[in-house]
Parts: C-alpha cells; sequence; structure tokens
C-alpha cells in the first residue's frame, strides 16, 4: 500500500516541476511583460556598469557649472557634455541616476528578499500548524495593517536613523505580513490535497512535507508577489528618501535628487525629471512583468496583454 500512496504523491508533484518551461513559454507571448523584463535586465546592467558608464563622478562638485542645462560642455579640463545638466551643486544629473539605479535595484531586490524568507517561513507555518500559531502570527500581521505602509516605515526610520541596513530593516517589517497572509492561503489550500496527505502517509516529516510538497506548488502567486513588491520597495524608497529618512547624502538615490529638485523646479526641471521618470519607468517595467507572469503561471487567466 506504501508504494503506491508514494507514486501517487511523485505523480501530483511533478506537474509543478514542469510548469516553468510552460509558463516561460506563455510568458514569451506576454509582450509587455517581455518589454519590461527587457527593461530591467538592461537597468541591472547599467547598475552593474555605472563605474564604466557614468560620464563623471557622480559625487564631483563643480560651482562654474551649478544648474548647467542639458547638453552642456564640461569644463575644458574634463571630456563630454552634462547630458542631462547639472545640480545646484554643478554634479553631473546623469552619473547620479546611473548609480542611483544601484540604490533602487539594491533596496527593492535585498528588501523583497528579507520579505520573502520571513513572510513564507510564518505564513506557511500558520497555514500548515494552525492552532495558536495560526493566532499569534495572524493576529501581530493584523496589528500592522492597521497602519499605513509609508507611515510604519518613517517611524520605524524614526527609531533606527537614517540608513541602507536601517532601511531594510523598515521596509521589512512593513512588508512582511501580506506576504505571510498570502503563503498561509496557499499553504490552507494545499495542506488537505491527497499529495500531501500521500507524503504523510509514508512518513514524511512536516518539514519535508512543507518544503519538498506544498511550497513548492505554491510559488505560482508567491513569485507574482515578489515581482510586484519590489517596485513598492523601489517606491518606498524613494517617498523616505524624499522625505529625508533614506540612504545618507551625498549618495545619490533617486528620491534624494527629486527631493534636492524641488526648489529648482521653475528653472532647473530636469533635477527632479530625469530620477522622476527612471522611477516612473522601473515600476512600471515590475508591474509589466508581474502582471505577465501572473497570467503566465495561471493557465486558466488565458493569454492577455499580448
Amino acid at each position: 500500500m506504501a508504494v503506491p500512496l508514494r507514486q501517487r504523491a511523485q505523480a501530483q508533484v511533478e506537474p509543478a516541476g514542469r510548469q516553468p518551461r510552460t509558463a516561460w513559454h506563455r510568458l514569451r507571448q506576454h509582450k509587455l511583460a517581455m518589454a519590461g523584463l527587457a527593461f530591467i535586465i538592461l537597468l541591472i546592467i547599467v547598475a552593474i556598469l555605472a563605474p564604466v558608464l557614468a560620464p563623471a563622478d557622480p559625487n564631483k562638485q563643480d560651482l562654474f557649472a551649478r544648474l548647467a542645462k542639458p547638453g552642456t560642455p564640461f569644463d575644458e579640463l574634463g571630456e563630454g557634455k552634462y547630458w542631462l545638466g547639472a545640480d545646484q551643486l554643478g554634479r553631473d544629473v546623469l552619473s547620479r541616476v546611473i548609480y542611483g539605479a544601484r540604490i533602487s535595484l539594491l533596496v527593492g531586490f535585498v528588501a523583497e528578499f528579507i520579505v520573502l524568507a520571513i513572510g513564507v517561513t510564518l505564513g506557511a507555518l500558520a497555514g500548515y500548524y494552525g492552532g495558536w500559531v495560526d493566532r499569534v502570527i495572524m493576529r501581530t500581521a493584523d496589528v500592522l495593517f492597521a497602519f499605513p505602509d509609508l507611515l510604519f516605515a518613517i517611524a520605524v526610520m524614526f527609531a533606527l536613523g537614517r540608513g541602507l541596513l536601517n532601511l531594510f530593516v523598515a521596509l521589512s517589517v512593513v512588508g512582511w505580513a501580506g506576504m505571510a497572509r498570502l503563503a498561509r492561503s496557499q499553504v490552507l489550500a494545499l495542506k488537505e490535497r491527497d499529495f500531501v496527505e500521500g507524503a504523510r502517509a509514508v512518513g514524511a516529516r512536516d518539514r519535508r512535507v512543507l518544503l519538498a510538497h506544498i511550497l513548492p506548488n505554491a510559488l505560482g502567486p508567491i513569485i507574482v508577489a515578489v515581482t510586484l513588491g519590489i517596485p513598492g520597495a523601489i517606491m518606498s524608497e524613494a517617498s523616505l528618501s524624499y522625505l529625508g529618512l533614506g540612504v545618507q547624502p551625498p549618495t545619490p538615490t533617486w528620491g534624494a535628487m527629486i527631493y534636492e529638485g524641488r526648489s529648482y523646479l521653475r528653472h532647473a526641471p530636469w533635477m527632479s525629471l530625469a530620477p522622476g521618470a527612471m522611477i516612473m519607468l522601473t515600476v512600471l517595467a515590475f508591474n509589466l512583468l508581474g502582471d505577465g507572469l501572473r497570467d503566465a503561471l495561471d493557465p486558466r487567466t488565458g493569454r492577455r496583454g499580448g
């Protein structure tokens, strides 16, 4: 009797193992999602090669070039132009935008990875064991849901102080509750399925049941949530930097650049327009990719957005 149960459990899990190939095929048919993915890959390459691609040191000041218009040549000691203009301290806006991509992507990926680790772990435990474990975790999540995300992140940053590490902590504390609720709902839907019961019947321990049988079949919605959570983290970082609670200056970040350019919108709009456009395009690219992944990982939705 044990052998058929084992075979049945494996048969139920195998479709999830084959799903990525089918999902990738469907994702490739989603033109907007592929456009978003191409932009994200390009942005990652730009961030990695920032020292090579940036035309100048992003923190080098030249007061003689203060508020230089886009296309203004560097001084006679330099080569090239201020392609996107200069800021109030004569720093090259294009170089700061390129280097700012590093901070935005780092915050987006690292913060969402921490959210993923904490949220999926707690959500899976709550959904699988239920009882007091479920009540404690979910009531804690409900408390966090009672506060607006940005206000709660501001409170955490006020308590911890400015800095990149504290920014990771603030965004992780704010974001894990939503991921935990999603993971819990997926575990609740899967833990009574036949292949899970079969795994228990052949003696699989709780840890193996969760890691080898339940979570692999719950990856679709979680992957989509992570993809859509990265632009949320980028926007939160930009908002906190705009409020002066982000990364310490003079490190270039898109949010801080918008904040610095707010007083010069009439005379030097390029100071805010360039980083603002990058935030818009980056968030749009991740959202397009997230929509495409949602359609690709759920065959019932069919092909949309192509």
